[in-house]
């Protein structure tokens, strides 16, 4: 049997299933979603969002992406987070990372890798700002697991750095901004950040909403 045909298989056990347990469980899940938090985290198929938090469908709303990253320039993830956040109303986000994570560790490589160089030099720019810290740590993997949990900060970071965040803050006291790192080693999740609504931001970060100034003309 062809591998695909498994899985066709796989989802008819799991309706059937659900309906033993719940009769009305498709029937409900049809209707609209209400998730209180949208999960952004890395594409590794061993870190399903679902399971190691122990959530049912329409509980999160989730992206996923390499190395979870959080790019000002990636237009599929501030699609994601606008609906999220300004549709949803979400009182949660959560960027959860992984220990080992393949994204991270390439980065810390000087290996050329293709197209996906372009990705993972947010994460080299994560290693050189804090490159005296990293460096100053003697053992691989301990190095490596402290880039993992700095990448996750950075994303945190970007988050709120971004105005549709700010926006939500202002006007909902919403959403909290979570930062966690999933071991796979053991199966538990890190909590290693968190910014509440109204956190204090470099200010070269923060935006104007109450009237912004017309930006000065380019010369």
């Amino acid at each position: 049997m062809d591998s695909y045909n498994k899985l066709l298989l796989a989802n008819k056990a799991w309706v059937s299933d659900k309906l033993s347990v719940d009769p009305e469980f498709f029937e409900r899940s049809s209707k609209d979603q209400k998730p209180e938090f949208l999960w952004i985290g890395c594409s590794d198929s061993r870190v399903p969002a679902e399971d190691i938090t122990g959530t049912e469908p329409g509980e999160l709303f989730v992206h996923r992406n390499v190395a979870n990253l959080v790019i000002h320039t990636d237009f599929n993830m501030l699609s994601v987070l606008q609906y999220a956040v300004e549709v949803l109303k979400v009182k949660h986000i959560i960027v959860c990372g992984r220990y080992n994570c393949g994204g991270v560790k390439n980065a810390m490589t000087r290996a050329d890798l293709g197209l996906i160089n372009k990705w993972l030099r947010h994460i080299k720019d994560v290693y050189r700002l804090h490159a005296r810290e990293l460096e100053s740590i003697g053992d691989p993997q301990a190095r490596f697991d402290r880039l993992v949990e700095l990448n996750v900060h950075e994303q945190v970071q970007k988050l709120a750095e971004t105005s549709i965040v700010q926006k939500s803050w202002r006007r909902e006291q919403a959403p909290k901004v979570h930062g966690w790192v999933y071991d796979l080693r053991t199966g538990f999740i890190k909590e290693i950040a968190l910014l509440k609504p109204g956190a204090k931001l470099e200010e070269i970060y923060m935006f104007e909403l109450d009237g912004p100034e017309a930006p000065e003309e380019l010369s």
